[in-house]
Order: C-alpha cells, then structure tokens, then sequence
C-alpha cells in the first residue's frame, strides 16, 4: 500500500528534526536528553499529521461520531510511523544522528484517557475510520490523571495518582476558540408571547468546556481524523482575594477546584451524592460540548437543515456513559434551533446508535432522579416527556389491564423506581442496537432488552469486536510480523483477511522453526520486563500462560489461581506428578472500590510469594503478577503469551478482547464458550483451541434449578479443591499480607456466584491436555501458526465496515 510522504528522504527528516530541537529547546540534537528527542520527534510526526487532517474530507463526506468516556490510545509515536510508512527511515536517520529510536520511543507514557476493553475498542475503532477512509471522529473527556497507576505493596494493589500530563502531551492541540458553555443546576424558567412558550435554563453553574483535538493517523498516512477531548474550565475567574488574603487559599481557589474536578480523573467514586455529581458532570459535559460542537460545524455547512442531520452526521454511543446524547441533542433542537418537540425526537433516532457492552443488569447505569432532576432539570424535563409518551404508545398496543403490561413497562420505562435508567434510555433514542459478539447479541435478545427485542426486533443486530493488528500484531511484535511479511508480503498490514495466506505455511518447518525463534526473542523481551517491575525470575523455556485484563469476579482470575494452587498442592506431595513446566503471569487493574477484585490480586501475590519462594517447585512453576497493566506493557505480554486464558463463565463476557489480540500472536486459547471465545472457536477448529466448562445455556440450567450448593464441590474433592479452599483460611497463604476470608465467604457463604468449583476439574483437565500437547513443538507451532492465519476476522477494520453498512448507512 502506498503511503503518504512526509519526508523526501532520510536527510530530510534529520535536517527537520534538527531544526525542530533548536525551535523547541534551543538546543541541538546531542544536547537534548532523550525525553526531549521524544517531545520533538512527536510533535514534528503530529504537525505532519494536522497538515493532511485539514484535507482529509469533503463537507459532502457523512461523518461520524464516535461518543465514548474512555479512548485508550496507547503510546502514538510508533504507531504513526507505521501508519505512515516511515519507521525504518526514521530508525536509521536517528541512528544517524547517533541515538536509539526505540529508546526514544520508550520515553513516551501511556495517555491516562482510558482503563480497559471498552477504552481500548474504541481507540481501535478510531483507527480503522480513518484506514477506512471515512470523516471519524472520537468524542471524549481529557483527564487530567487518568484512573490511578497501580503498585503493588505487600501484595496488595495500592492506587497512586497517574500524572501522565506531567512532560506534557506533544499531539494535542488546544482548541480556545471552540470552547463552549455547559450548564449545571439552576432552575428552568417558562416564557410564553403571543401564544408562543419556549423555556430558559437559568441561573446555576456555568463550566466552560475547552477542546483538545489529537490526530488519529490512518495507515497508509492519506486520511487522518481527530480524537477531541473535553477539559472543564471555570467560565469565569471566581477568585475569593479575601480568602487568599487571610490564608485560606484553599477556600481561595475553591470554585476553580470543584469544576476542574469534572475533568480530574476517570470513574470517580459514584458512591456517595458528591461522587455521583460528579460522574453525571463529567458524563454530561462530554455529551453537551460535543453535541454543540457536531451541530455548530452542520450549521455553518448546511444551514438549519435539521431534517435531513440523520443522512449527513451519525452519533455513535458507546455504552451507556454517553445516554444523555437522545436528551440533549433534543433539547438543543428544541430550546436553541427551533425545531418542533416531534420533528426532533424522530432526527434524534435517526441519528443516533448505541453499543451496549454488558449482559449483567447490575452493570447498566442508573441514576437517582432527584439527583438527575436536580443537575440537569431542563434535560431531566425531556427525559419525563419521552418516558411519558413511551408509556402512552406502549398502552396503544398492551392493555394496561394486562399483567404483561406492568411487566413489559416495568423492564423497558427509562424513569422506574426513583431512578433514571440509562440502557433504556439508550434504547429509546437509538435507531440501531448491537451487541459485540453473537452470544452477547443473543443474551441481550432473549434477557437482558428482551421485551425491547419483542418490539422492535429490527433495531438490534450484532457487531462482533475487533483490534487493530497493525499496533497489536505489527508494533508488538516486530519479529514475528517481520517472519509473517517475508513470508506473504505486507498487505496483511492494510488489509488482516491476508494472514490467511499463512495456511499453507503450517506445512512449512523452516517457517515454524522462525516462529520458535521469534517467540523466544519475545519471552526474553518479557522476561527482562517482568524481573524489572516485578522482581520474579522467569525461565523463558516453560510455557507462559497469561491471563491479562481488568479484574472481575466473572472473569474468574480466582479459578486461574486455584489451578496454579493444584499445581503446587500435587507437586509438593505426589513425587510423580510432572506438569509442564509453566510461568502463569497475570496483569490488570481492580476498580478502587471493587474490594473483591482487590482481594484476588493480593491473593495472586501472595501465591507467587509463597510458589516462588519454594525450591520444590520453581523447576515447575513460577507465578509473575505484572503491575500497571497498560497498552505498552500489553503489547509485551501478548507477544510473549502461548497459552491465552479466556475463562470467564459462559454467558457473562460480551466479547473480550484480549483474546483476539493473543489469537494474533500466535497464542493458543484455552476458554470458556463465552463471548468471541465462540467466533475464534469456529474459525480455528476445535483441534487449534481448548474448550473447557459449562456452555451459557447449562449455566443458567444451573442457576435457575436452585440445586447447586458449593459445599457439595466441596466435600466431593477434599484432597483437591477442598484442601485449596482450606488453605484460603488456614494460614497457608497468609505471610505476606493475612488470610482471605472474605473470597472464601465468596465461594462457601454465598454459594460460589460464579462457578469457579463447578468449572474446576474441567479446567484443570483442560489445561493438563493443553501443556501435553505442547511438547510437540512443531505440532504446537501449527496450531498457533492456524490461529494467527485466522485472525483476520478479528480485524477492527472488518468490524468498522460492518458499522458502516448496517447502521452508519456509509
């Protein structure tokens, strides 16, 4: 694929660089440590990148929207080099220059804008608009420390503050000149002339909204689009000189803190009152200054051509985060543009879709009404209207004397219960419905919107995921994609379909024996990285099992941990027990106030400190947990992994991710029939992956008999499973930070929710098979080789494309 040219040659791009350190610094090249080289070299690449966004699009282009509270970009700079077909000539012209460009490219830190899959889809889904070609736009809040940096100490997670702005972000650019005002509290004021009543939001807080706008390099280097992220300013200096006068310089500076607040970090604690304020503050300004932006720009292109907004710009909502986006767009309609109460709701279901990420109920945003009512009254009174015309239509087709009305009305009314359900209201305002993965899709047909599905089955279809394999194949992992292009050219890089080309090569010894070797070279890569942050020792010839992502109860790193505790438990008293020798490494993050979560990662450490600290064993087993999981630790790991587990219980991942990007490199699943697990099932054969546990359909069989008791699991296996739950209490474990009570209370008291004892012998059984198997390196090397041929599926190109047919309408 040809790529845009932004350096004549490789002279060019040091006499530019050059120049850019003396402008920025003053300082020439040598003289610039290597955090500076890095500020330099991104900002040279990002002002490249501005220069071709502005003609990237024609007005006549339909442009899209992309609404989401997490973007998890990852480091950019050789991401973009990539895309724009210059890595090599840039490494050898810093070379040149007498420096490392992956040194400079490791000074880079990951952008606090985002924590798990749900930030980190979206960030794909921004580079395949813009390798698709088409005018895509990411709409997001900029926060200043991000969720938190995660350190481990004494086993347990520890949340530090994440000051990834501390050196600055060299691709942003602040926009001032398209700041807008949001509105919070005050109260609502009705006018009425001549017959005519319009109503006014008055008084309150007024936050001014600033626009930080990074370009997003589509490969190939021809279109770049723009993530624009939203930071809280105050609309006026309310400066308190008497406080400061007096000392008091907190209560000085007080009403700037409470609005920069909105834009602090990620997730604040939504617990108490003042924590949900804050959440639906920020949820709410990144709507509202995003909506003003979209209509602002349509307005000076096409006029007040309301009607016809659905055919020219598509919403995209994200999860329920952006909900407010039917609400607001409507009351900027009605209360700023003129447009009839009617005529906008119908643009604002023409407009707007919604990706919905969870099949759990207790997941899906509410809000209490008066505290909704209270900080958004003029939208909280649109909200009532369409609740209130809904449940008028929804009596023109149920009697309201039929019990399945009040049942119908009570799964699908948007106010129900004191609370502002935010999935509803998603729903109501969309013209289109998707799921991530066809079993997710499937769940929330049957269950979760199931009534909504009754009546407007014609609005929900499926978009399994997809990741972008140019960062998390290409970048990652430099020496099997440098194997894959020898071997089949380097159109696999624009279009992923082409790893299938790989097929043949499986037949291939020499091509396999380069595999061996390329993944030696990542496990060594690794390895370095996991003694360096986490102080254990890996040996790079026994399997590394990874099982990386944020930590859940559902997604059962808890049964990972009781494998690894079998593992121990028979070496150590069965003298003929031999496993495979195996490093487990896990990585992800806890939710701050997510105590079981966090209870299972101090668990994990204190496995390790005992495992790693037992000469017994460490010729079999070793147990890393990595701190700080991130898109640039990520991509080591997934490099790296030969066993992905993918574990949790059937029904309740909507998609998962990281198993497509382990499916990538070359890494063999070993999972659940959950999520994508289902579609990388299908497309590799059921020889090129590991099947283990209850399918979804045969865990709700389970849950809803009533008959399944945790203490039966329990007594049934005592030498086993019963003796791993034991030593949750009995001191085994407890050196380095205490017993864990509480996860045994999880599993005895309130009758193991998740089914980790149930699934427990399957597992271990499936792993045994899968370890086997791995001692027949060229058979081993087949199968990874069959995954990776077949991930072109899992491309987030192939995943924008369906976007664009089925409900962007591009």
């Amino acid at each position: 694929m040809t790529t845009e040219k932004i350096f004549e040659n490789e002279q060019d791009f040091i006499e530019q660089y050059r120049e850019a350190c003396m402008t920025k610094y003053g300082s020439k090249f040598e003289e610039c440590s290597s955090q500076e080289q890095f500020y330099v070299l991104a900002e040279l690449i990002a002002s490249k990148a501005r220069a071709i966004q502005t003609s990237s699009h024609t007005k006549e282009e339909k442009k899209v929207y992309y609404f989401s509270l997490e973007f998890l970009l990852g480091p950019l700079l050789d991401n973009y080099l990539i895309n724009f077909g210059i890595r090599d000539l840039v490494a050898k012209g810093v070379e040149s220059m007498g420096a490392n460009l992956e040194e400079i490219c490791r000074q880079e830190v990951d952008p606090g804008l985002g924590n798990g899959g749900l930030g980190r889809l979206a960030a794909c889904f921004l580079d395949s608009m813009a390798h698709e070609g088409i005018a895509g736009y990411g709409n997001g809040m900029r926060y200043r420390y991000g969720l938190f940096r995660q350190y481990i100490e004494g086993g347990r997670q520890v949340e530090r503050t994440d000051n990834w702005l501390a050196n600055g972000f060299p691709w942003e650019t602040r926009k001032d000149g398209s700041s807008v005002l949001v509105r919070f509290g005050g109260q609502v004021v009705r006018h009425e002339e001549n017959g005519h009543f319009w109503f006014t939001q008055e008084g309150g807080e007024i936050v001014r909204a600033v626009p930080y706008d990074v370009p997003i390099v589509g490969f190939g280097g021809k279109v770049v689009n723009k993530l624009r992220l939203w930071s809280a300013e105050p609309y006026t200096e309310d400066f308190d000189l008497d406080a400061f006068n007096a000392g008091d310089y907190a209560r000085a500076n007080k009403f700037r803190s409470d609005v920069e607040a909105i834009s602090t970090i990620l997730y604040p604690n939504d617990a108490g009152e003042h924590g949900r304020m804050l959440r639906l503050k920020q949820e709410y300004l990144f709507v509202s200054a995003g909506l003003q932006t979209i209509l602002r720009t349509y307005e000076r292109e096409f006029g007040q051509d309301w009607a016809n907004l659905g055919k020219r710009v598509s919403i995209h909502t994200n999860d329920t985060h952006p909900a407010m986006c039917g609400p607001e767009l409507m009351r900027i309609l009605v209360d700023e543009k003129g447009v009839g109460f009617d005529e906008a709701y119908q643009i604002c279901k023409e407009t707007i879709s919604f990706t919905n990420h969870t099949v759990m109920p207790e997941a899906l945003e509410k809000w209490p009404i008066n505290t909704f009512r209270n900080l958004l009254p003029r939208l909280y009174m649109f909200i009532d209207e369409i609740d209130r015309r809904y449940r008028d239509n929804l009596a023109t087709h149920l009697s309201p004397n039929d019990g399945n009305w009040t049942s119908v009305l009570e799964k699908t009314a948007i106010l129900w219960d004191g609370q502002v359900r935010m999935a509803n209201l998603s729903i109501i305002f969309s013209h289109s419905i998707n799921g991530v993965s066809a079993l997710h899709t499937q769940i929330l047909k049957d269950t979760v919107f199931h009534e909504f599905y009754e009546m407007m089955p014609h609005r929900f279809n499926n978009k399994t995921n997809g990741v972008t394999h140019r960062r998390f194949l290409c970048e990652a992992n430099p020496s099997y994609s440098k194997l894959i292009t020898e071997a089949i050219g380097d159109g696999w890089l624009d279009d992923a379909m082409e790893l299938e080309k790989l097929v043949p090569f499986e037949q291939d010894a020499s091509f396999l024996e380069g595999m061996e070797v390329a993944k030696k070279a990542d496990k060594e890569r690794l390895a370095a990285y996991v003694k360096q942050t986490s102080g254990v020792v890996l040996d790079t010839n026994t399997v590394f099992d990874v099982q990386v992502k944020r930590f859940h109860a559902y997604k059962r790193q808890l049964l990972n941990v009781f494998k690894v505790l079998d593992i121990y438990n028979r070496l150590i008293t069965d003298s003929s027990y031999n496993p495979r020798p195996t490093s487990f490494i896990f990585s992800g993050k806890a939710a701050q106030s997510y105590t079981f979560a966090k209870e299972v990662i101090r668990l994990i450490n204190s496995v390790a400190d005992v495992i790693n600290n037992d000469e017994r064993v460490n010729d079999k087993i070793k147990v890393a947990f990595v701190p700080n999981f991130a898109v640039s630790n990520a991509q080591l790991i997934y490099s790296a992994a030969e066993i992905s587990e993918q574990i949790s219980v059937a029904g309740a991942e909507a998609s998962g991710t990281s198993n497509m990007k382990l499916m990538m490199n070359a890494a063999i699943t070993l999972g659940t029939l959950d999520g994508a697990n289902i579609e990388i099932s299908e497309l590799v054969g059921p020889d090129n992956i590991k099947i283990f546990g209850l399918h979804a359909d045969e865990v709700d069989a389970l849950r809803a008999s009533g008959r399944y008791y945790a203490w039966d699991m329990y007594n049934s296996d005592r030498d086993h499973l019963g003796r791993i739950v034991d030593m949750l209490t009995d001191g085994t474990l407890a050196r380095l930070s205490g017993n864990f009570d509480s996860i045994h209370d999880y599993l005895m008291v309130d009758n193991d929710p998740d089914l980790v004892m149930r699934d427990f012998h399957s597992y271990v059984q499936a792993w045994s098979e899968l370890t086997e198997f791995y001692g027949d390196r060229a058979a081993w090397n087949k199968s990874a080789l069959h995954n990776t041929a077949k991930a072109g599926y899992f491309s987030s190109d192939r995943t924008i494309r369906e976007y664009m047919a089925d409900i962007w309408h591009i």
